[in-house]
């Protein structure tokens, strides 16, 4: 049976990250009723960390990759939390997007675009969220984006 999800991510040429292990003392994921939250996901891409201040050491659309990469690294720990029924997912609830960027940088909306575009261009009009996009003075690992998600499952 086809997954129309599944089916999207290919034919964007994108494919999901094994869902990664939590860092630290906490879980991946939690759902509640049809509610899914999942942790904060860290900037990763072709296995390595994503590091650095966005406006200092990369730029608006470097950041925007990575936080592309963010949303990928969401979608499998979704598929994970379903069972890898990827089809369970109705629609992304809310994005919350940090920056590791200096203080006079600005732009952090631009940046997390990478993974909200993704997600509309994945989910279409169930990919449409509300979010928060804020800068932050380091990130764990050093790494450039780390993105949070609310998620309805069935």
């Amino acid at each position: 049976m086809s997954n129309p999800i599944e089916d999207r991510l290919s034919a964007l040429g994108l494919s999901l990250p094994d869902a990664p292990a939590p860092a630290a003392n906490y879980v991946p994921f939690v759902r509640t009723g049809d509610t899914l939250y999942v942790s904060g996901q860290i900037s990763m891409a072709n296995g390595a960390l994503v590091t650095g201040k966005v406006g200092a050491d990369l730029s608006v659309d470097e950041g925007a990759a990575a936080a592309r990469a963010c949303a990928l690294s969401l979608l499998a720990q979704v598929k994970a939390a379903c069972d890898g029924d990827l089809s369970r997912l109705k629609r992304v609830v809310k994005l919350v997007g940090f920056v590791n960027s200096p203080a006079e940088f600005t732009d952090q909306p631009k940046v997390i675009n990478g993974a909200s575009d993704l997600m509309v261009e994945v989910l279409g009009d169930a990919g449409r969220h509300a979010r928060s996009a804020v800068s932050a003075a380091s990130l764990p690992l050093g790494v450039a984006v780390e993105i949070e998600g609310i998620f309805e499952v069935a």
